[in-house]
């Protein structure tokens, strides 16, 4: 691969990276929830537009207004019936952060489970704007370069509704200090079961945009879950412009590593970096900057 086609594919990849990542680095900066089973709401969202355009014959982008409001009722339900319990009775963050991992374990082969029963475990895909197109003399499928675009458009658009609204201020008070929220009038619980929420819809667009140039199966969710995490470790947790950055960083370490070097070696260079990043900056490359 030449130099162009290796930056561009690392880049579609980044991105999708980068979109899971950011609904998990919601629910975990904001919520407070390690969701261990966010991987299987990414795969069941794919699932979603599997059978919306193969059965319905609903273009994915369509396809994606229903499936999006879906991950955002799931997130709601789940967090109201299994989370809040866990948050009244937490009596603090090392807690709740030990409850909601067991507690997710368990949904994560729930879903799981459910999938694998109606789905089985053969590897899924469709076809959708699978036809080439130049870019700097380098060709790159109009899917791959959809999905990139698609993933800086909803991850630039939510960095800016954070930061430039009332709703996004009062999100970004109570991930840097709940405590604190109450006393100039913010609904802790509410706020954090809203963020939980839209968490599972960007869940849910990465499990879509995924779909469209992957293959994917009902036992996928845990690649996903665990890239997600790492890349929220590296970009700081609860930081939505280090989410987009480390996973376009990580993307392009993945790509090229399998590129020049050895394929079997992505993974080793994907945990190289995380782990280096954990010793040098513990608080991730962008810290708790840029909420």
């Amino acid at each position: 691969m030449t130099l162009i086609n290796v930056l561009i594919a690392g880049l579609v990849l980044g991105g999708t990276y980068a979109l899971v990542a950011m609904g998990l680095t919601l629910q975990y900066g904001i919520a407070r929830i390690m969701n261990l089973a966010y991987g299987e709401t990414i795969i069941a969202a794919a699932f979603a537009a599997y059978l919306l355009q193969g059965a319905l014959g609903v273009n994915p982008l369509l396809g994606m207004l229903l499936v999006l409001p879906g991950g955002f009722v799931f997130g709601y339900i789940v967090y109201g019936l299994m989370m809040r319990p866990l948050v009244a009775r937490s009596q603090d963050r090392g807690n709740l952060e030990i409850d909601s991992i067991l507690a997710t374990f368990g949904l994560l082969f729930v879903i799981q489970g459910v999938m694998l029963v109606i789905f089985g475990s053969n590897y899924m895909s469709y076809s959708f704007l699978n036809v080439p197109v130049t870019i700097l003399g380098a060709n790159v499928a109009a899917n791959r370069l959809l999905a990139f675009v698609l993933a800086l458009t909803i991850g630039l658009t939510l960095y800016l509704l954070l930061t430039r609204t009332r709703w996004g201020t009062a999100l970004r008070a109570v991930a840097v200090a709940p405590q604190n929220a109450p006393l100039v009038g913010i609904d802790v619980n509410r706020t954090a079961r809203f963020a939980f929420a839209l968490g599972g819809a960007l869940a849910a667009a990465g499990g879509v945009v995924i779909s469209m140039y992957q293959t994917f199966t009902a036992t996928s969710g845990v690649v996903f879950t665990m890239k997600a995490l790492i890349v929220v470790i590296m970009g700081g947790v609860g930081n939505l412009l280090g989410a987009l950055s480390a996973g376009l960083i990580l993307g392009l370490v993945e790509t090229g590593v399998a590129s020049y070097i050895d394929p079997g070696l992505t993974l080793a260079a994907t945990y190289a970096i995380f782990l280096a990043i954990l010793l040098w900056r513990p608080q991730g490359l962008f810290g708790g900057a840029g909420r």
